[in-house]
């Protein structure tokens, strides 16, 4: 059993779920870390006892060419060109949500791919939890029969993680690169994947000055808050319709902030035969010898970090050649035109067609 040698780049949140995820896989090895901020690198580094530390990701590859593979988790300006770099030094890439700031540039990461032979595999890691897990299966299998509409909210009432988050020219976007991209991925794929056709939204950017001096207490503060002095010019709220090749349609709805009650969460489906509802849990609604009847999974469904496990182990498994590609780049590709389309409907404030 060949065991994987995994350098993971960018020592931020998301980066501790990957590092401990390969841990636990017997047949990966953390064997390096990267980052640009040399002080978080040392206490990754001691934390999971990790000694191979790099401030330079093209210093890594050339010192360490018996690297099989990476994850790049950095901020979403860097997704390209690391992972193009890693791609040409010869190594598998998990690379992590959003897969770049445009379609354009994800284009040239999947061609980069293509051309070297190298597999690149996307963070979409909703499609690994046992909800979608689940809800994957029922569809696949009628339950719902042909689906044709969709809803997905992911709403936090002053949730803006600020640091590069909050700065479109690291994030790329607000809400919906960083949180509406998981439900958006999530609807797509549940539904068999149909290609994007057209967009109309709107997107708000309303209540930052507000938010500056809230009483609350923001629970998703990113750690690279005091790294340098970002910015706050992303969005407050953005909302769309997608209508998709296949004839259904997804109105999806994302905030940082929002007058509200409180947060939610959950992504709906409706077809001809049922519906689907995940909040986390996962609800089936349907007509049984015409009665309404509403189902309840008798099993735990909620999302919990469990689902790093089940993408870890895809990734190695995609890897070894023992199974296809749980995200493609096809698929990062066309969920960047969604995200494109809904910024630029928003701006021109009418329907956007996807091509």
């Amino acid at each position: 059993m060949k065991v994987l040698k995994i350098a993971v780049i960018g020592c931020g949140g998301i980066s501790g779920a990957h590092i401990e995820a390969y841990m636990r896989h017997p047949e990966a090895e953390v064997y390096a870390l990267c980052d640009i901020n040399e002080a978080r690198l040392k206490a990754y580094g001691e934390k999971y006892g990790i000694t191979r530390l790099f401030t330079d990701y093209n210093d890594m590859f050339r010192m360490l060419p018996e690297l099989d593979a990476v994850s790049v988790c950095t901020w979403n300006n860097t997704h390209a060109p690391i992972t193009i770099a890693a791609l040409e030094a010869g190594k598998d890439v998990l690379c992590e949500k959003p897969m770049s700031l445009n379609a354009e540039i994800a284009d040239q990461m999947k061609k980069t791919a293509e051309r070297t032979g190298r597999k690149l595999m996307l963070g979409f890691v909703r499609r690994c939890g046992r909800d979608c897990i689940y809800a994957k299966d029922f569809i696949n299998k009628g339950a719902l029969g042909d689906v044709y509409y969709a809803q997905a909210k992911i709403l936090r009432r002053n949730g803006n993680p600020g640091g590069w988050f909050a700065d479109k020219a690291y994030s790329g976007g607000g809400p919906l690169i960083d949180l509406g991209v998981h439900v958006i991925d999530m609807v797509r794929y549940l539904i068999g994947n149909p290609k994007p056709v057209a967009v109309t939204a709107i997107s708000v950017d309303a209540l930052k000055t507000s938010r500056a001096t809230t009483k609350d207490v923001v629970e998703y503060a990113s750690l690279s808050a005091g790294d340098r002095d970002f910015k706050n010019d992303v969005e407050d709220f953005a909302a769309a319709f997608i209508r998709f090749d296949n004839g259904a349609i997804l109105n999806v709805e994302t905030s940082y902030a929002l007058e509200m009650e409180k947060d939610e969460c959950y992504i709906a489906l409706y077809g001809t035969k049922g519906g689907i509802k995940i909040d986390p849990n996962l609800h089936l609604y349907m007509q049984m010898y015409d009665y309404p009847v509403n189902i309840d999974i008798a099993m735990p469904t909620d999302f919990s970090f469990e689902g790093f496990n089940n993408e870890i182990d895809s990734f190695i498994k995609y890897i070894k050649g023992e199974r296809d590609c749980l995200s493609p780049a096809t698929d990062g590709v066309e969920l960047m035109k969604i995200l494109d389309a809904v910024y630029e409907s928003a701006r021109i404030k009418r329907e956007v067609i996807i091509k």
